[in-house]
């Protein structure tokens, strides 16, 4: 079972985009050790800024419903901000369209410990 990790990212101010996706690679990295196949946007995408590639969900709408396509459900990382997200909240209702179960998850939830559990 491959999980599409949906988070909040683009912010005008580069230290909150670089908090998400800091927090986003501990939640990946929990996923991965808890056995889980995570697919997640933000920790592929956020090297690629520093190349010229943009921030905003115009930008990656076409590759994010690709890959969204190819995964068998949505987990949202609740992390500040995931309310107000356009990205996320057009991630929910893409799935929720494709018939893709979504789950939530708070950050407090996440154990990065190698062997630990996390149920998605």
């Amino acid at each position: 079972m491959l999980v599409y990790l949906a988070s909040p990212y683009s912010h005008p101010d580069p230290t909150v985009r670089d908090e998400r996706y800091q927090a986003v690679c501990q939640a990946v990295a929990a996923m991965l050790f808890a056995g889980q196949s995570v697919f997640s946007p933000i920790v592929y995408s956020h090297s690629l800024v520093a190349y010229g590639a943009p921030t905003d969900w115009l930008f990656w709408e076409r590759y994010d419903r690709e890959m969204l396509s190819r995964c068998d459900r949505l987990v949202v990382l609740m992390l500040p901000g995931w309310r107000e997200s356009v990205g996320v909240q057009a991630e929910i209702q893409i799935a929720q369209k494709m018939g893709k179960p979504v789950m939530f998850l708070s950050p407090e939830e996440i154990s990065v410990s190698v062997g630990g559990v996390l149920e998605c």
